[in-house]
């Protein structure tokens, strides 16, 4: 699957996401999120563990601030703890983020307003591309929703918040 996202500092999250619910967006609901990233060869690998499901998600995108266009695969994953420890002993853990997130959706467009143990709050928009989008036409979507949230430029970030933290191990 592909998306264009764009990542960002937040000032004011409960600002944004008031913001947020009067152009449109509905809340789903709070996640506690933990991820667990971990060492491969190209890409940035995660199992993202909810308390009650988990998914391993593997990505690829360009570090560069702005929208960025990532490409990404998730799988559903029965034993969270189990696939952990065997990743951990093949593959080696490079961090592990922690992470309150607000998700709200419009159309095929993700919100999601963060809080992250030791870095403060961060938002991102995830615009899935579905056959027949152009890339361009949701990243002008996306460069129209950084402007109604109120988000300047400099605001946004092109890492992952584990490339923002110090590493576990």
């Amino acid at each position: 699957m592909t998306n264009v996202e764009a990542k960002f500092r937040l000032g004011n999250l409960e600002k944004v996401r008031e913001r947020a619910l009067s152009l449109g967006f509905t809340g789903r609901g709070v996640l506690r999120q933990r991820d667990t990233f971990f060492r491969v060869a190209h890409g940035k690998l995660k199992l993202r563990d909810e308390g009650g499901s988990a998914e391993l998600i593997w990505y690829e995108r360009p570090a560069e601030a702005g929208l960025m266009l990532s490409d990404y695969s998730i799988v559903a994953v029965a034993n969270a703890d189990s696939v952990r420890r065997v990743l951990e002993a093949s593959l080696g853990v490079l961090a592990e983020v922690r992470k309150e997130r607000t998700l709200l959706m419009r159309r095929n467009i993700r919100l999601h307003l963060d809080r992250v143990e030791g870095l403060g709050e961060f938002g991102e928009i995830e615009a899935v591309l579905a056959d027949g989008d152009s890339v361009e036409s949701m990243r002008s979507e996306v460069d129209e929703l950084l402007r109604a949230l109120d988000i300047a430029h400099g605001d946004l970030i092109a890492v992952s918040y584990f490339e923002m933290a110090a590493p576990r191990r």
